[in-house]
């Protein structure tokens, strides 16, 4: 039974990781940016295709994550504290209420030149940019179990099944929550991205003294 509720913690654990990175919520701002004269349908489209586009890049990360970490010759604990540094800047950046550059203004002028903007800049680097990518990767590899592996899975799953519905309600989203209500939730995100950050800087830096020291 233990098992069980340490299992499920680390899914609820990486499943707030994942989601807080993501922002869905805060994407919506620029989601509609990029669609106002798109039709409901057209919109749905756009969501569902850009949110498995994004899930597809995250999955992808988080199986071979490993590899292109052997590849360069680095360690897990390595990118734990260089991800809680990226990491922690962004939730700097939240916490002010301030937009992260997820997407550049010459990025959202080239997309409105685009037929189809799920996959670029939606899905990339919006939804899935280097903090998703970093915190997907860092979460595999501390999962010590196969259950555990498999609740990071089901995590990135849930993140980007949730993200579809709230891009595909963002009208309704911005029209209940408001441009300052999103920058509300945005800040209670960012600390608790703040937090997230620090365990993995915290994690890690003991992690590489302790293999250094020869502590056990």
């Amino acid at each position: 039974m233990i098992g069980v509720e340490s299992h499920l913690a680390y899914f609820f654990f990486a499943f707030a990781s994942i989601f807080i990175i993501v922002n869905p919520v805060e994407a919506t701002i620029v989601f509609i940016s990029l669609t106002p004269e798109a039709s409901t349908e057209e919109r749905a489209r756009i969501s569902l295709r850009a949110a498995s586009v994004a899930f597809f890049i995250a999955l992808l990360f988080a199986l071979t994550g490993d590899l292109v970490l052997r590849f360069f010759g680095t360690t897990i604990d390595a990118l734990r504290v260089a991800g809680g540094i990226l990491l922690f800047i962004m939730a700097i950046d939240m916490l002010k209420a301030r937009p992260r550059r997820k997407v550049t203004e010459e990025e959202i002028a080239d997309a409105g030149d685009r037929e189809d903007i799920s996959v670029f800049p939606l899905a990339t680097p919006l939804l899935t940019g280097p903090g998703a990518i970093t915190t997907v990767i860092v979460l595999m590899g501390t999962a010590a179990a196969p259950a555990e592996k498999l609740a990071v899975f089901l995590a990135i799953t849930a993140t980007f099944a949730a993200t579809y519905l709230i891009l595909r309600s963002s009208e309704y989203v911005g029209q209940i929550l408001g441009l300052t209500g999103i920058m509300v939730l945005t800040r209670i995100m960012g600390l608790l991205l703040g937090a997230i950050a620090v365990n993995f800087v915290a994690v890690g830096a003991w992690n590489i003294y302790a293999g250094m020291a020869g502590i056990s």
